[in-house]
């Protein structure tokens, strides 16, 4: 699990400002928590010990208004191989769908936005994180393949996001075949949200931070929470809902304050309370 290089006591107070593992290694910068993936022995598979890891960064100390976005990136040679094969191969291999599950849904109910940086390739569950992140942004020499067949382990789980975010045929191609997608191929059916070249991937994250920040964080995590539960429902609740969730967000210190701040032609001072 994640240990803090400073005095705990600092640590609890900087609010998980630098902290790390032998997997990974987290850092908080003004307000963005930055998650790296350090362990290039096992080209960064989905262990155990990662996805605790992992559990751990993207939910400890997320309600404060400090923090305003989670950038998951990767250090080595890929982005992530995916679930370990040794593991799933040992007594403990069952507990690895359910604790990784657990990861995903934990991403999507966090009230921040969860961004994946990808820069080389992302296998199987390496690839269901990507497609479970809020926004993906990979860099040109990115691939993402799910290929858990030719191992005699299909892609069930992997195919949950992927389906949820790319084109039904993308994802039963994925699935079915192995076959890997370029990074260009990935954002144009809808894996990933922005490619660029590998030496703009770390500018292109910050100016999507940068974008994130420059708001609300009451109403960046009001609009998340909805975005994912209107995707439920049919289209004339969706409406329903959706109309109730606006007024109500007019009421909201920060919805009061935007549209006065707009009103007065000025920037908004915003106190990011729901």
């Amino acid at each position: 699990m994640l240990s803090c290089v400073m005095k705990p006591q600092i640590c609890i107070h900087m609010v998980l400002r630098r902290c790390y593992s032998d997997v990974v290694r987290v850092a908080e910068v003004d307000g963005i928590r930055k998650i790296t993936m350090i362990d290039d022995k096992t080209r960064n598979s989905m262990t155990i010990k990662m996805t605790q890891n992992l559990l751990k960064a993207v939910t400890e100390n997320v309600d404060g208004p400090e923090l305003r976005a989670i950038v998951i990136s990767s250090g080595g040679r890929m982005f992530s191989s995916g679930h370990n094969l040794k593991d799933l191969a040992s007594s403990d291999g069952r507990k690895v769908f359910a604790l990784y599950s657990e990861l995903m849904v934990a991403m999507q109910a966090c009230p921040v936005p969860v961004i994946t940086a990808i820069d080389g390739a992302a296998v199987a569950a390496g690839a269901q994180l990507v497609a479970q992140s809020d926004i993906a942004i990979a860099s040109n020499e990115s691939t993402f393949a799910t290929p858990g067949a030719n191992f005699g382990v299909f892609c069930h789980t992997p195919g949950i996001p992927i389906a949820r975010s790319t084109h039904r045929k993308t994802a039963a191609y994925m699935l079915l075949t192995g076959l890997p997608l370029t990074a260009q191929e990935a954002v144009e059916r809808g894996l990933v949200s922005r490619v660029v070249r590998k030496d703009e991937l770390e500018k292109e994250v910050a100016a999507v931070c940068d974008a994130i920040k420059a708001k609300s964080k009451a109403v960046v995590s009001l609009g998340k929470a909805f975005f994912y539960k209107q995707l439920e429902l049919d289209t004339g609740s969706a409406y329903k809902e959706g109309a109730k969730v606006m007024s109500d967000s007019l009421d909201l210190p920060d919805g009061i304050e935007g549209l006065k701040s707009f009103a007065e032609k000025r920037k908004p001072t915003w106190k990011h309370k729901a």
